[in-house]
């Protein structure tokens, strides 16, 4: 479903910049609202969420799949945690379906979809692993790195039950909103995949945008 958001960039309480195959780790307040704006187009922003109180509460994508019976996750989908709580509600989207089958690029998923020579390519995992090591006071370490949403990227379901990575929908400007409905810590990994068309094969910066409850 595709809805504006009455937010302009310009009554943003932060904005970051994050460049492409970088990682942006951050703690969203409930009631703020968080953008992540995708800036030249067709670029895919893996996204993990946790409880800022209890990080071993995160996202599911198990319990999110089944409480909106959709796989796409769009206007009105509650993001759901592994203790059945809703985390974030999307609340504007102009690109109009995410992905949370597909999961995160590793050196060894590279390895096994592509070749043996790619597994020395940076992946999302790479930046997952980067982030809690160098920013220990969030709690988190290897261990916390599961589920993950791409938002912007395009992952169809075959009619076999397969998927497929396909040229993403999104475009220069467009952006996914969320409401946060409780304490989250935000890990995003600027996907650097340069493999499958996710990100048209030239990875590109986004930049992420929060705004206070009474913006």
């Amino acid at each position: 479903m595709i809805r504006e958001s009455a937010l302009t960039p310009d009554t943003a309480a932060y904005r970051k910049v994050v460049p492409a195959g970088n990682y942006w780790i951050h703690t969203v307040r409930k009631g703020q609202t968080f953008r992540i704006l995708d800036l030249e187009g067709n670029q895919a922003a893996d996204t993990l969420f946790y409880s800022a109180a209890d990080p071993a509460e995160r996202y599911s994508a198990v319990d999110t799949v089944r409480a909106q019976r959709n796989v796409y996750l769009t206007v009105g989908t509650k993001l759901m945690s592994t203790e059945g709580n809703p985390m974030l509600e999307i609340t504007a989207d102009t690109v109009g379906r995410h992905d949370t089958l597909g999961g995160a690029c590793a050196t060894e998923s590279n390895t096994v979809r592509y070749a043996l020579e790619k597994k020395t390519m940076h992946a999302c995992r790479d930046s997952y692993l980067l982030a809690v090591t160098e920013n220990e006071g969030f709690g988190l370490t290897k261990r916390d790195i599961t589920h993950n949403i791409n938002f912007f990227m395009n992952v169809p379901v075959t009619p076999d039950g397969g998927l497929t990575f396909e040229d993403g929908l999104s475009a220069p400007g467009k952006y996914v909103e969320m409401l946060a409905l409780m304490d989250v810590i935000v890990l995003i990994s600027n996907c650097p995949q340069l493999n499958n068309p996710c990100n048209g094969y030239n990875p590109t910066p986004i930049e992420v945008l929060v705004w206070d409850a009474a913006a």
